[in-house]
Parts: structure tokens; sequence; C-alpha cells
């Protein structure tokens, strides 16, 4: 599979986990922002640069990419402000939203083994 493709995967994987834990927010792949594709692309690139890195190195990549892009944090994502409550370390994050970054990760080693 190509970048774009696990990205893909990941997204849907990502939103199946949201919608588990009973948010709802997350659409679709093909619903989504550009700016959600994106930074499933960008992530994807990192975690395939970086296979050894740990969950919160995911993390931290994707905080600096989104500071790099204006956002901020706020208590609820707000996609027009460029609000986004994970804009924290990875420390500071709540259990399942570090959970997030690990299954990212294992999404993306699952699907680019040779």
């Amino acid at each position: 599979m190509n970048a774009n493709q696990i990205a893909q995967v990941c997204h849907e994987a990502n939103a199946a986990y949201c919608r588990a834990i009973g948010d709802f927010s997350q659409r679709s792949w093909n619903e989504a922002e550009q700016w959600q594709r994106d930074s499933a692309i960008t992530g994807v690139g990192f975690a395939l640069a970086h296979p050894d890195a740990p969950a919160s190195a995911q993390h931290e990549a994707w905080l600096k990419d989104k500071k790099k892009d204006g956002w901020v944090f706020g208590e609820v994502k707000n996609p027009a402000k460029k609000e986004h409550p994970c804009m924290v370390a990875y420390a500071d994050l709540p259990l399942e939203q570090r959970l997030k970054d690990r299954l990212f990760k294992a999404v993306v080693k699952g699907l680019s083994a040779e």
C-alpha cells in the first residue's frame, strides 16, 4: 500500500475508535476536510520514516505540524478557529487520546510490512 492508502485506513480506524469512545465528530475519509486527510498523510510519512519512534514522538510531530499551521489549544476541537484539545504534550493527553497515537502507529506498521 502507498502512504495515501495507509493514511485512509488510519483515518477510518481513528474514526471507528472515536465512535467506540463516544466521539461521533469524525467523518469518513471521503467526507473529511482536506486538512484532516493531509494530517493523516503527514502522520503516515512520519511513522514510515521513524518506525521505531514511540507513540509520543508521533504525537509531538503532529503537534509541531499543527502549531506551524496556526493551531492552538482549545477545550473543544474547532477547525474554524484552529483550536484542538490535544494541543498539549503527550504526557498531558488523556489515556483515550494517547491510545489513538498507538493505534495509528500500529496500523501504519501492519500495512507497511513486507
